[in-house]
């Protein structure tokens, strides 16, 4: 649906991306640019829209289909964009391989044939785009090292929705981040079987299951399912151990939702110790990373979830808490965790390389143990607190707020 809006549509950080993009590609022939981010998180679109403004010529190839997932395809897409090359003159041209991760040994061909083209002095850019980002990574990781730079696009803002489709609050908190789903939100069954069989399956069958090594996809599935559900909860393994089928071990359960975090899905998020040594099997805080992860499965319409304080309370925590993580991919220096001591609870705490800080979501949200707040500051005099909602920080003012700019470390 990005398609359809022009780039004044895209927010700070976003547009910003684009800007970077088209800034490298028009700089003498350094990296490989990757493009990495979950489904509809716009990494097509910024491509061809950041290839418009370059002005250069260009190949465009995508692996999505499975017919195409074979090692030598690399290389005749390779070769068209090469033959541009040849023929553009000092300024090269520019090849785009999109939904790379779905071939097979991907990362070493590319090796070869980027080398290959430096020892010849072929003036090629190349893009390379991912909606698996975990497999991305492996392979830049694996075989590229040195030659690339990441550009990470996440989940859709409040800003980008309210942009583009005149978005309220409310119908961001519960319709979520994905562009291609906005058109359907006034027939609320067809939006959430949108979400769930077009999103959600093609993201755990295609990005997941089939790409990674999973012993048990039931489990991986009822994973998915129970963190979606208590989203916003602190839920130890061992309790998730007690209600899913099959369960196997923590290790299992901890490798399962890294897997989920990097496919944009669901996140175990840690718990801030003061300390940045992070222990795999600690208690985590499941948060999907976009509200409508949480929404569509419930079978509220709109109005049955903003009459549910329960509810709208934790969907209002699933979202300050998505948009936090979302927007601190993209500069990669700010941590999200959360925090708990005894009684004492901090919704979540972001860390950069020079300040702390603990935030509270008044949300409405029937409480049980008093705020955290204080508590925390006592624990970590270094750091600052603030809360968000009545008496705080506005709900739309925090989810306009990038998380690096609430360390005011982005400016």
């Amino acid at each position: 649906m990005m398609n359809e809006f022009g780039l004044g549509t895209l927010p700070r950080f976003r547009r910003s991306q684009f800007d970077e993009l088209v800034k490298r590609l028009k700089e003498p022939r350094r990296f490989i640019q990757v493009l990495s981010g979950p489904r509809q998180a716009g990494k097509t679109t910024l491509a061809r829209q950041a290839l418009e403004a370059c002005d250069l010529p260009h190949h465009y190839a995508s692996a999505d289909e499975s017919g195409l997932r074979r090692l030598p395809w690399v290389r005749e897409e390779w070769e068209v964009a090469r033959k541009l090359s040849h023929s553009a003159g000092p300024r090269g041209s520019v090849l785009v391989l999109d939904e790379v991760q779905k071939v097979p040994g991907w990362s070493e061909i590319v090796k070869a044939l980027w080398d290959q083209d430096t020892r010849t002095g072929t003036c090629l850019h190349v893009v390379v785009l991912g909606s698996a980002p975990l497999l991305v990574q492996r392979g830049l990781t694996e075989s590229l090292a040195g030659r690339f730079e990441v550009l990470r696009l996440p989940h859709w803002s409040f800003p980008e929705m309210e942009n583009a489709f005149g978005w309220d609050v409310d119908r961001y908190l519960f319709f979520g981040g994905y562009p291609g789903a906005a058109p359907l939100i006034g027939d609320p069954p067809r939006w959430a079987r949108y979400i769930l069989d077009d999103l959600v399956e093609t993201t755990l069958s295609r990005d997941v299951l089939l790409l990674n090594r999973i012993d048990k996809p039931a489990l991986l599935r009822q994973l998915f399912q129970l963190g979606s559900e208590c989203s916003g909860q602190i839920v130890s393994y061992q309790k998730l151990l007690g209600q899913l089928q099959d369960a196997g071990n923590t290790t299992t359960l901890a490798h399962y939702l890294e897997l989920l975090a990097a496919a944009g899905l669901l996140l175990g998020m840690q718990k801030y110790s003061g300390s940045r040594v992070r222990t795999r099997g600690s208690i985590p805080k499941l948060l999907v990373l976009n509200t409508a992860l949480l929404t569509a499965p419930s079978g509220r319409s709109l109005r049955e979830g903003r009459s549910d304080p329960e509810f709208w309370g934790r969907l209002v925590e699933t979202a300050v808490g998505s948009h936090l993580v979302n927007s601190a991919t993209v500069g990669g220096r700010v941590e999200v965790t959360y925090w708990r001591e005894g009684g004492r609870e901090v919704d979540y705490v972001l860390r950069g390389t020079r300040t702390t800080l603990g935030i509270e979501v008044k949300s409405g949200r029937p409480r049980g143990p008093p705020t955290g707040l204080d508590a925390f500051v006592r624990s970590f005099p270094r750091s600052r607190v603030t809360l968000v909602g009545e008496g705080g920080v506005s709900l739309a003012d925090a989810l306009r707020t990038p998380a690096a700019d609430w360390l005011q470390e982005s400016r």
